[in-house]
């Protein structure tokens, strides 16, 4: 038994002891032989799959023949269970987990969530709001001599200053907040080798200042790796070419005219410097410190993540949670990545701040090695649930002139026209979808990742194999709305392309024999979405039958084009003002009016529509979205 949770990272002080990584009593320590490398503390259960970004990170530094032992989902109101394994020899590992842990713990309208997808069997409540920052605070608590290096999509998107939607203002760059000694944004595995390799060299993790994909923050009497003290000014006097200097935090915090245009400025060109070939190294001043991002890392090549893919994940939850459950597990358990990255440029999305536009593809032979191997999964019934990444068909689709790209600052290689550079061929993720569908040992294989319908709507043939091999009945898109002016906000196609789409797949399914449907996704009260255009929804909705049962109410989310607009007003690229819903009420009329059918939401939907001078649709017609109000005692008509 001992042999099988070896396997994993320990988790329990046991777990290290019969690695005789620890002593049995802490008084039989040897420095010489007892202690763990890294420790790392993370919001999420941990899951030893590779869709998870802390089993990527224990298995590559385990790889690299570090001892990383993980703390996962700790009690943060005392020290306790940060010292379990003592003091990490080399540095503290920080993450919020998957997603930004005030995502995970609220909702649109602020209310806390009662369950979280990460946790075992769904509980809430086991992560602090926050948490990079509290994690860090009770690792430094433990043993302050020792390094912190944060990690993960919280801090990653809260690098800079931004707009807390959650505290409604504008927070300083969690660096600060969290004291780390080193950042690592985006996807870490290319920043964490430099790491590793700095250290075999003797380096220290206060002098690796210039790594790719880092960020850190110095004092005023401290100086960044690039700056110039020979000539006896202060540094910020004469910055260096590829150095560029944001509004500060206070330029940029106050809720007035003048600092949300600065706001959008910053916005601006932090958006805009995150092509690597090009990408400027951003600063920006905070009280006496001054936070230092650098470089987006460059994208992994193939080979590179073929490696990252090959490590030897048991794509199991850790056995110490014995039967529980974990939802977000449920979910890929039986799924396979194929790429990362996404050129689509969404302005409501973190994945170009985070993971890069540019697509990073693993190769179809270590594709297919990763689907064979899941016939020996406990539970695999011959089905994958997912074949894809962020998105189902950028598969090896890249920049036909690789000059050109490194140098591309433009935002979405599909917005507002499809790029004339952009190889948009279908032939790898084709081939690929065919091969996976006909190894041995698989039944079937659904698409779950979101279909870039525009991109679909080039090449039939991928709708046809789509429709006639890998739908289960209903498939997901995402439209995001109707409305013009929405629809440029988000970067988003116009709602012709989903009805192409919806066109081409119908045909698609009849061909196939296959009653199959189209699960349309929406997102209300999205910037430029006011109630009028609410209700055109609605209506689109209603003359096509559609009833969606899940629904987004926009989520300003930190570092996002879209929260830029959700707290400034302003686009940051245009400078135009732009129209935003920010009272709830109105917010939750917007949202029922995409679900107008439901008894409960009839009362909302009546006021939108008599706001908006809609009345015709109150009545009992087929175009009506809602039946009038009578008085229960006379029978009166309101």
């Amino acid at each position: 038994m001992a042999e099988a949770k070896n396997q994993f990272p320990p988790m329990r002080r046991i777990s290290a002891v019969q690695r005789g990584w620890l002593p049995k009593k802490p008084k039989q320590f040897d420095e010489n032989k007892h202690g763990v490398d890294f420790v790392l503390v993370t919001g999420d259960a941990y899951v030893d799959h590779p869709s998870f970004a802390n089993a990527v990170i224990t298995r590559l530094l385990e790889s690299k023949g570090y001892r990383v032992a993980v703390i996962a989902q700790p009690n943060w109101k005392t020290a306790d269970d940060f010292a379990v394994f003592g003091a990490p020899r080399i540095a503290w590992l920080v993450s919020a987990g998957n997603l930004d842990s005030m995502l995970n713990n609220y909702t649109a309208h602020k209310r806390i969530r009662s369950d979280d997808q990460y946790s075992p069997d769904g509980q809430g409540g086991l992560r602090p709001d926050y948490a990079t920052v509290v994690y860090a605070q009770r690792c430094r608590q433990v043993a302050k001599h020792v390094p912190i290096i944060s990690g993960g999509v919280e801090i990653s998107m809260r690098r800079l200053a931004h707009y807390d939607y959650w505290q409604n203002k504008v927070k300083r760059s969690m660096i600060l907040d969290a004291r780390s000694d080193l950042v690592v944004y985006g996807m870490g595995e290319k920043p964490l080798l430099e790491v590793i390799s700095r250290l075999k060299s003797g380096q220290k993790i206060s002098e690796m200042r210039d790594i790719r994909g880092t960020g850190y923050a110095v004092g005023k009497k401290g100086t960044p790796h690039f700056a110039d003290t020979s000539s006896g000014t202060h540094w910020k006097d004469s910055l260096p070419v590829g150095v560029k200097q944001l509004p500060s935090y206070e330029d940029i915090c106050e809720d007035t005219p003048e600092s949300k245009q600065r706001f959008a400025h910053a916005q601006h060109i932090f958006h805009k410097e995150q092509t690597p070939g090009c990408a400027a190294i951003l600063i920006q001043d905070s009280g006496t410190q001054t936070v230092v991002i650098n470089p987006p890392q460059f994208p992994m090549t193939t080979k590179e993540l073929d490696r990252v893919f090959d490590l030897p994940f048991t794509k199991l939850p850790h056995p110490d949670y014995g039967e529980k459950r974990i939802p977000a597990y449920e979910t890929v358990r039986f799924s396979v990545n194929v790429m990362r990255g996404c050129f689509g440029g969404c302005t409501f999305c973190a994945i170009t701040e985070h993971q890069g536009k540019a697509i990073q593809s693993r190769s179809h032979e270590n594709v297919m090695k990763e689907v064979k191997g899941l016939k020996v999964l406990p539970g695999y019934t011959g089905v994958l649930s997912d074949l894809g990444g962020p998105t189902a068909n950028m598969y090896k689709m890249t920049c036909s002139d690789p000059e050109v790209e490194k140098v591309c600052r433009r935002p979405s290689c599909v917005h507002p026209t499809i790029c004339k550079l952009l190889k948009t061929d279908h032939t790898p993720i084709k081939n690929l979808m065919r091969d996976v569908r006909n190894a041995d040992g698989v039944k079937k294989v659904l698409i779950a990742s979101g279909v870039r319908m525009d991109l679909a709507n080039l090449d039939q043939e991928y709708i046809d194999e789509l429709a006639g091999h890998h739908v289960g009945g209903h498939l997901k898109v995402a439209p995001e709305h109707v409305d013009p002016d929405t629809l440029r906000l988000m970067k988003k196609p116009g709602v012709d392309v989903y009805v192409d789409f919806e066109k081409r797949f119908k045909e698609a399914s009849k061909k196939a024999d296959k009653e199959q449907y189209l699960v349309p996704y929406f997102v209300s009260s999205h910037p430029g979405c006011d109630t009028k255009s609410a209700v055109n929804l609605a209506e689109f909705l209603n003359a096509r039958n559609l009833r969606p049962q899940q629904v987004q109410d926009f989520i300003p989310t930190p570092g996002t084009p879209a929260t830029c607009m959700w707290w400034t007003g302003i686009e940051p690229h245009s400078r135009k003002a732009v129209w935003v819903e920010t009272k709830m009420r109105n917010k939750r009329k917007q949202k029922a009016l995409l679900q107008y059918w439901k008894p409960e939401n009839e009362t909302l939907v009546r006021e939108a529509l008599r706001d908006t001078g809609r009345k015709d649709l109150i009545g009992f017609g087929g175009k009506a979205l809602a039946r009038p109000k009578y008085r229960s005692n006379k029978k009166k008509r309101l």
